[in-house]
């Protein structure tokens, strides 16, 4: 599973459009440009206190549209299901038998097979 820093970075990538100005500004400051709480706080003339409870909820509005849309999820899905593709035509490659490209070539018909939106976890 992705650590906090990039669980974050993926989620605003996702989801920061739909976060409010000030949310987004003081995430990129913390996350992106790695200033402290107090760097923040000094900026914006707030408490440090603030600017926490404000990243705080903004990481939990992120958290909260990844539970109702699910996009990161999915992505990290298809990745695995890519990487599993691969994986077996690799070993297809180095002497495996057919077994491997055949369940190769499975894995990338049902992706492709997937209605829009889908994580493909079948």
């Amino acid at each position: 599973m992705l650590d906090q820093l990039a669980r974050v970075a993926r989620l605003y990538d996702f989801y920061g459009p739909l976060l409010t100005p000030k949310q987004r500004q003081w995430l990129e400051l913390h996350y992106h440009h790695d200033l402290s709480l107090g760097e923040i706080a000094d900026e914006e003339g707030i408490s440090r206190q603030a600017v926490y409870d404000g990243l705080h909820r903004a990481i939990k509005a992120l958290e909260d549209y990844e539970a109702r849309l699910g996009y990161l999820q999915r992505e990290l899905t298809l990745r695995e299901q890519l990487a599993a593709a691969i994986r077996h035509l690799e070993n297809y490659r180095h002497g495996g038998g057919e077994g491997e490209l055949a369940e190769a070539s499975r894995i990338l018909e049902r992706l492709l097979e997937l209605p829009e939106g889908s994580t493909g976890k079948n």
